[in-house]
């Protein structure tokens, strides 16, 4: 079998007119003759998988951006039509590469930005917060987390969101320490 696989020849006069079949190992089969070659090769199996890059996120699949390898059928009959995957071009990746960079230099930025904020709430120090009281140290109502923003908003003239705000519960006069999230990598407490 070992020798059939690298060496095949034979001659036919009526069918070949005179030409030689033959079969290397690593080529087609070739006929030829004295005067040109003519290469045959087999056909390959159509691939079974598809490289595609997911649009958005797919139950069991996986997550936005990210690049898989999956079967034809599914990709042809349940992503494609769908519009949650393309299959990856160089240009695609090209688009993908220039995405991240630009995710990347707005992290960067956010970042940045809640460190200078942070810079700024140490040098302020604390707020003050007026409340009308009743007798000791109570006071009417409680102080807010909305309370905090304004007097941020009205101090420094920056807009923070009141949900990054966390506050213990302030129904007494006194110091309280609140809690700012300004990035999801750390907490300034003042």
């Amino acid at each position: 079998m070992a020798s059939l696989a690298s060496n095949l020849s034979w001659n036919s006069s009526s069918w070949l007119n005179n030409r030689t079949l033959t079969r290397s190992t690593n080529e087609g089969i070739k006929i030829s003759d004295k005067s040109s070659d003519f290469v045959i090769l087999a056909q390959k199996k159509a691939k079974k998988t598809r490289k595609i890059i997911l649009i958005e996120d797919v139950t069991d699949v996986g997550k936005k951006g990210q690049l898989l390898d999956v079967k034809a059928g599914f990709y042809r009959n349940f992503l494609h039509p769908s519009g949650k995957a393309r299959i990856v071009t160089p240009i695609l990746l090209k688009e993908m590469k220039v995405e991240e960079e630009r995710i990347e230099a707005e992290k960067k930025r956010v970042k940045e930005e809640a460190l200078q904020l942070a810079r700024i709430f140490e040098t302020v120090g604390a707020f003050k917060v007026k409340r009308k009281g009743g007798k000791g140290k109570q006071i009417f109502g409680s102080v807010t987390a909305q309370d905090l923003v304004d007097i941020i908003k009205a101090q420094l003239q920056r807009d923070i969101d009141k949900r990054i705000v966390t506050l213990p519960e302030i129904r007494e006069t006194g110091e309280y320490i609140a809690e700012l999230k300004l990035h999801p990598d750390g907490v300034f407490q003042g």
